[in-house]
Protein backbone atom coordinates (compact mmCIF):
# COMPACT_ATOMS: atom_id res chain seq x y z
CA UNK A 1 0.00 0.00 0.00
CA UNK A 2 1.66 3.40 -1.08
CA UNK A 3 0.71 6.40 1.18
CA UNK A 4 0.51 10.26 -0.51
CA UNK A 5 0.66 13.36 2.04
CA UNK A 6 -1.27 16.05 -0.02
CA UNK A 7 0.00 19.19 1.27
CA UNK A 8 -2.06 22.46 1.12
CA UNK A 9 0.30 25.46 1.12
CA UNK A 10 0.47 27.50 4.36
CA UNK A 11 -0.96 31.11 4.28
CA UNK A 12 0.57 33.54 2.07
CA UNK A 13 -0.82 37.10 1.75
CA UNK A 14 -2.32 37.45 -1.30
CA UNK A 15 -1.19 39.17 -4.64
CA UNK A 16 -1.95 38.34 -7.79
CA UNK A 17 1.83 37.31 -8.75
CA UNK A 18 2.22 33.27 -7.84
CA UNK A 19 5.59 33.89 -6.48
CA UNK A 20 4.10 35.42 -3.44
CA UNK A 21 5.81 34.12 -0.56
CA UNK A 22 4.41 32.60 3.15
CA UNK A 23 3.48 34.92 5.52
CA UNK A 24 5.29 35.07 8.72
CA UNK A 25 2.07 32.79 10.22
CA UNK A 26 2.76 30.40 7.34
CA UNK A 27 6.43 30.31 7.80
CA UNK A 28 5.55 29.28 11.55
CA UNK A 29 2.84 26.63 10.21
CA UNK A 30 5.55 25.17 7.52
CA UNK A 31 7.54 24.64 10.24
CA UNK A 32 4.43 22.35 11.74
CA UNK A 33 3.86 20.56 8.58
CA UNK A 34 7.57 19.38 9.14
CA UNK A 35 7.09 18.26 12.49
CA UNK A 36 3.77 16.59 11.84
CA UNK A 37 5.31 14.65 8.87
CA UNK A 38 9.20 14.19 9.94
CA UNK A 39 8.25 10.79 11.58
CA UNK A 40 6.68 9.08 8.40
CA UNK A 41 9.02 7.21 6.70
CA UNK A 42 8.74 9.67 3.80
CA UNK A 43 11.44 8.46 0.72
CA UNK A 44 10.21 11.79 -1.86
CA UNK A 45 8.66 15.11 -2.03
CA UNK A 46 7.15 16.67 -5.00
CA UNK A 47 5.88 20.58 -5.00
CA UNK A 48 3.89 23.00 -7.31
CA UNK A 49 6.58 25.15 -8.27
CA UNK A 50 4.65 28.33 -7.01
CA UNK A 51 6.70 29.71 -4.18
CA UNK A 52 3.58 29.00 -1.69
CA UNK A 53 3.50 25.35 -1.83
CA UNK A 54 7.42 25.27 -2.67
CA UNK A 55 8.08 27.30 0.78
CA UNK A 56 5.78 24.62 2.74
CA UNK A 57 7.69 21.70 2.32
CA UNK A 58 10.95 23.25 2.49
CA UNK A 59 11.02 22.40 5.90
CA UNK A 60 10.43 18.88 5.82
CA UNK A 61 12.56 18.31 3.25
CA UNK A 62 15.52 19.97 4.42
CA UNK A 63 14.84 17.93 7.85
CA UNK A 64 14.60 14.50 5.85
CA UNK A 65 17.88 15.48 3.53
CA UNK A 66 15.34 14.78 0.34
CA UNK A 67 15.57 17.26 -2.47
CA UNK A 68 11.85 18.85 -3.21
CA UNK A 69 11.36 17.73 -6.97
CA UNK A 70 9.37 20.33 -8.57
CA UNK A 71 5.90 19.29 -11.01
CA UNK A 72 3.97 21.73 -12.81
CA UNK A 73 0.79 19.90 -12.83
CA UNK A 74 0.88 20.50 -9.28
CA UNK A 75 -0.03 24.13 -9.79
CA UNK A 76 -3.71 25.43 -8.67
CA UNK A 77 -6.14 25.50 -11.17
CA UNK A 78 -6.29 29.14 -12.92
CA UNK A 79 -9.83 30.12 -12.09
CA UNK A 80 -9.38 33.05 -14.88
CA UNK A 81 -11.53 36.09 -15.72
CA UNK A 82 -15.08 35.23 -13.45
CA UNK A 83 -17.90 37.46 -14.19
CA UNK A 84 -18.62 38.03 -10.47
CA UNK A 85 -16.86 40.05 -8.22
CA UNK A 86 -16.68 37.38 -5.44
CA UNK A 87 -14.04 34.66 -5.96
CA UNK A 88 -16.20 32.31 -3.69
CA UNK A 89 -19.16 32.88 -6.20
CA UNK A 90 -16.81 31.86 -8.59
CA UNK A 91 -15.29 28.84 -7.46
CA UNK A 92 -18.74 27.74 -6.56
CA UNK A 93 -19.97 27.87 -9.75
CA UNK A 94 -16.82 25.61 -11.27
CA UNK A 95 -18.13 22.97 -8.78
CA UNK A 96 -21.68 23.38 -9.85
CA UNK A 97 -20.56 22.78 -13.10
CA UNK A 98 -17.08 20.62 -13.43
CA UNK A 99 -16.86 21.82 -17.44
CA UNK A 100 -17.23 25.18 -16.43
CA UNK A 101 -13.67 27.28 -17.71
CA UNK A 102 -13.83 31.13 -17.23
CA UNK A 103 -12.22 33.30 -20.05
CA UNK A 104 -8.03 32.32 -19.18
CA UNK A 105 -9.03 30.14 -17.19
CA UNK A 106 -9.16 26.12 -16.20
CA UNK A 107 -12.42 23.81 -15.48
CA UNK A 108 -12.49 21.64 -12.70
CA UNK A 109 -12.66 18.25 -14.75
CA UNK A 110 -9.61 19.19 -16.45
CA UNK A 111 -7.80 20.40 -13.85
CA UNK A 112 -8.83 17.35 -11.88
CA UNK A 113 -7.58 15.34 -14.98
CA UNK A 114 -4.24 16.76 -14.53
CA UNK A 115 -3.61 16.42 -10.79
CA UNK A 116 -4.84 12.98 -10.88
CA UNK A 117 -2.49 11.79 -13.29
CA UNK A 118 0.34 13.53 -11.54
CA UNK A 119 -0.35 11.44 -8.55
CA UNK A 120 -1.22 8.72 -10.46
CA UNK A 121 2.79 9.02 -11.90
CA UNK A 122 3.93 9.47 -8.41
CA UNK A 123 2.42 6.24 -6.78
CA UNK A 124 3.78 4.20 -10.33
CA UNK A 125 6.70 5.80 -9.53
CA UNK A 126 7.22 4.83 -5.76
CA UNK A 127 5.13 1.76 -5.17
CA UNK A 128 4.50 1.08 -1.22
CA UNK A 129 6.60 4.48 -1.09
CA UNK A 130 5.48 7.40 0.88
CA UNK A 131 5.13 10.27 -0.58
CA UNK A 132 4.67 14.48 -0.06
CA UNK A 133 2.64 16.60 -2.67
CA UNK A 134 2.67 19.97 -1.72
CA UNK A 135 -0.15 21.68 -3.90
CA UNK A 136 -2.76 23.93 -3.55
CA UNK A 137 -6.68 24.06 -2.52
CA UNK A 138 -8.59 23.04 -5.55
CA UNK A 139 -6.43 20.84 -7.00
CA UNK A 140 -5.77 18.62 -3.65
CA UNK A 141 -9.70 18.47 -3.61
CA UNK A 142 -10.33 17.96 -7.01
CA UNK A 143 -7.62 15.13 -6.38
CA UNK A 144 -9.29 13.30 -3.28
CA UNK A 145 -12.85 13.99 -5.22
CA UNK A 146 -11.51 11.65 -7.69
CA UNK A 147 -11.32 8.38 -5.43
CA UNK A 148 -14.20 9.87 -3.12
CA UNK A 149 -17.03 11.63 -5.46
CA UNK A 150 -19.05 12.60 -2.49
CA UNK A 151 -16.27 15.55 -2.04
CA UNK A 152 -17.45 18.97 -3.51
CA UNK A 153 -17.53 22.56 -2.71
CA UNK A 154 -18.39 22.47 0.89
CA UNK A 155 -14.98 20.21 1.21
CA UNK A 156 -13.09 23.35 -0.48
CA UNK A 157 -14.79 25.95 2.20
CA UNK A 158 -13.52 23.78 4.63
CA UNK A 159 -9.95 23.44 4.18
CA UNK A 160 -6.93 25.57 6.33
CA UNK A 161 -3.79 27.06 4.96
CA UNK A 162 -1.83 24.23 5.10
CA UNK A 163 -3.79 21.46 5.14
CA UNK A 164 -3.00 18.09 5.14
CA UNK A 165 -4.34 14.62 3.80
CA UNK A 166 -2.52 10.89 3.46
CA UNK A 167 -4.65 8.88 0.91
CA UNK A 168 -3.55 5.17 1.33
CA UNK A 169 -4.08 3.78 -2.21
CA UNK A 170 -4.54 0.77 -2.74
CA UNK A 171 -5.65 -1.29 -6.23
CA UNK A 172 -7.09 2.03 -6.94
CA UNK A 173 -8.96 2.29 -3.99
CA UNK A 174 -8.04 4.67 -1.61
CA UNK A 175 -9.06 6.00 2.58
CA UNK A 176 -8.38 9.46 3.21
CA UNK A 177 -7.38 11.00 6.59
CA UNK A 178 -6.74 14.42 7.81
CA UNK A 179 -3.64 15.21 9.75
CA UNK A 180 -3.45 18.95 10.22
CA UNK A 181 -5.31 20.13 12.95
CA UNK A 182 -5.26 23.92 13.44
CA UNK A 183 -4.63 25.52 16.22
CA UNK A 184 -7.29 27.89 16.67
Amino acid sequence: MSALYLVRHAHADWTPDEGRPLSARGCADAQRVADLLQPFPISAVYSSPFRRALDTVVPLAARLGLPIHEIDDLCERELGTAPTGSFVAAVKATWEDPTLAFPGGESNAAAQRRGVAVIQGLLDRHPGGQIVAGTHGNLLVLILQHFDPSIGFAFWQFLTMPDIYRLQVRDGQATRHRLWQPLE
